[in-house]
């Protein structure tokens, strides 16, 4: 029944009246905007935390987050407030995972194996990692999420000028950390 009543909306008013349906305990509007931002959310914590187990608990506590605290919406922009929740939720796991760093057999086995354009993902995503976590949220958000930079300066609660800023600086580290290996594929 949701359904078909909001197929007569625009899709700002259908998320709109999905958020309204959700306050009210609507559990097809859970599913339903669970499954809108699913892809979205998983792709977010998994390149921010750089481990697919990491990942996975962050992108469920992100949506059970969402559920308990469906009540306390009160913005115009939903999915900024999602990934909002989302940062949070990875933030406090890379928090914690400072405090058990394992050793990961990924970052050491030999690479010489391994396809160039995997080896090349791998070393893209390496970098990525290594950016200042200000930097890479930010970085993240523009170029795999297509935020908008209100958008980001909302869900890092920030100035639209900072957003700006550290996607601009993210991208320069990046373009010095892959520098020579961008040298060394040219010269292949």
């Amino acid at each position: 029944m949701l359904r078909k009543s909001l197929n007569s909306v625009s899709q700002n008013e259908d998320l709109g009246q999905l958020v309204k349906e959700l306050k009210k305990g609507s559990a097809e509007a859970f599913h339903i905007i669970y499954n809108k931002y699913q892809n979205r959310i998983y792709r977010f914590c998994l390149k921010m935390l750089g481990d697919s187990n990491l990942a996975k608990d962050a992108f469920q506590e992100t949506f059970i987050r969402l559920h308990e605290k469906k009540h306390t919406f009160r913005g115009e922009n939903f999915t900024s407030w999602l990934f909002t929740i989302s940062r949070h939720t990875c933030l406090n796991h890379l928090r914690s995972k400072k405090e058990y760093e394992e050793y990961n057999e990924v970052y050491h086995t030999d690479t010489k194996t391994k396809s160039e354009d995997v080896l090349l993902k791998e070393i893209l995503e390496k970098s990525i990692n290594t950016l200042p976590i200000s930097l890479r949220e930010a970085f993240i958000l523009r170029e795999y999420e297509q935020c908008t930079y209100n958008e980001i300066s909302e869900i890092l609660d920030i100035e639209l000028s900072l957003a700006k800023i550290r996607v601009h600086r993210a991208r320069v580290l990046l373009r010095k950390l892959l520098k020579p290996i961008v040298k060394e594929i040219n010269e292949s």
